[in-house]
């Protein structure tokens, strides 16, 4: 599936996520198919041997496959368990390529195409929120990237949501070391890795995956990403004069309180 993040909208964000996916899902994948299976099904009602009876119970039965088919969208929200926080279930198409080319897309023309959604994270694989269950279920996850002969150099991005039972410290050590130990020439690196292990944790739920260019694509930031590096350097200079003007203020009202102690003393 896919994980998403919005501020605070989430009705609106499921409706973005739906436009999105669906627009570069059709391009990937093609568009969506749907097969009538209530219509194949019904149609042996029409043999004569047939009662009334089994005909009518196997068109019901035709509906109730051709109503669940139905509600196996490619694209499907479900509740996520946390706030602001919204998970897409997919279905038949791979999380990790789709969210990539849609940052990709981004990244290069640099269009806006959403106002709520923040940061999307596509998940490949969940397990239970818990050391023993996460060790063992990583130790096969991670093989199609860390597995000798395959190695990179990768980074441990870790986000718990409703949960308090996690150490942040010992997930990062622990999963660390299952990479090191797929291959020894696995390295850690915090500034520009191959790539990124995302642990993202709701309630009991440990939602996983492994991406491409997450410091490229900062964080997965739909919002970021879109900006021009002039925008970014123009946002970093107002931050940093921002710091310094309350520096500044701080300095003076130092000043300030400082020369007033000292005409207090003198009185």
């Amino acid at each position: 599936g896919i994980l998403i993040t919005c501020n605070m909208n989430e009705r609106k964000c499921v409706g973005e996520a739906y436009s999105l996916l669906g627009e570069y899902g059709d391009l990937l994948y093609g568009p969506e198919q749907f097969s009538d299976h209530e219509e194949r099904l019904s149609g042996s009602d029409r043999e004569e041997d047939e009662d009334d009876v089994e005909a009518a119970l196997k068109k019901e039965v035709g509906q109730i496959r051709a109503s669940t088919e139905q509600k196996l969208r490619r694209f499907q929200s479900v509740e996520s368990g946390a706030n602001n926080v919204v998970f897409i279930r997919t279905q038949g198409i791979e999380p990790e390529n789709l969210v990539h080319h849609i940052l990709k897309d981004m990244h290069t023309t640099k269009k806006k195409k959403t106002r709520v959604i923040l940061r999307m994270l596509p998940i490949s694989g969940t397990c239970k929120a818990f050391m023993e269950d996460m060790k063992k279920y990583t130790e096969t996850f991670f093989e199609p990237w860390f597995k000798a002969p395959n190695k990179g150099t990768f980074q441990i991005v870790y986000k718990a949501r409703n949960n308090s039972h996690m150490s942040r410290e010992e997930v990062i050590k622990e999963l660390a070391g299952i990479v090191g130990s797929l291959n020894p020439e696995n390295k850690v690196d915090l500034n520009n890795p191959q790539y990124t292990v995302v642990v993202e944790i709701i309630k009991t739920v440990c939602c996983l995956s492994v991406v491409r260019d997450y410091v490229l694509f900062r964080k997965y930031n739909l919002q970021e990403v879109v900006k021009s590096n002039k925008e970014d350097a123009q946002q970093k200079s107002s931050v940093t004069e921002e710091q310094n003007s309350e520096l500044v203020k701080a300095e003076t009202q130092e000043e300030e309180k400082s020369s007033k102690e000292v005409k207090e003393e003198n009185k």
